[in-house]
C-alpha cells in the first residue's frame, strides 16, 4: 500500500519553487539528490512491462533512481541494516 503523500510528491509539488528561493545556498550534490528522488520510478527513468502470460493482464514498472538518499530505494537497505545491528545486540 502506497503512502498518501512521499518525499518525491513535495518535491516535485514544491521543489523548483525551493531551489529558486534557496538559489546559490544549495550544492550540486544536493539539487542532483533532489532531482534524483523527483525522477525516481517516474517514465523520466524508463521502464519496463511486466505482462501474465496466463491473463495477458500487463503492468509497468518505472525504474528506480538507486540514489543513496532515496526513501524509496533505500528503505529495504536501511531496514536490512537494522535488522543486522539487532542481531548484534546482546540478549
Amino acid at each position: 500500500s502506497r503512502p498518501v503523500l512521499e518525499v518525491a510528491d513535495i518535491f516535485r509539488a514544491a521543489g523548483p519553487t525551493y531551489r529558486q528561493a534557496q538559489s546559490g545556498h544549495l550544492s550540486f550534490g544536493q539539487l542532483r539528490v533532489m532531482s534524483a528522488i523527483e525522477a525516481c520510478r517516474t517514465a523520466a527513468l524508463g521502464g519496463h512491462i511486466n505482462a501474465c502470460e496466463d491473463c495477458a493482464h500487463t503492468d509497468i514498472s518505472y525504474n528506480s533512481c538507486r540514489n543513496r538518499h532515496c526513501p524509496k530505494c533505500q528503505s529495504a537497505a536501511a531496514y536490512d541494516w537494522l535488522e543486522a545491528r539487532r542481531a548484534d545486540l546482546l540478549p
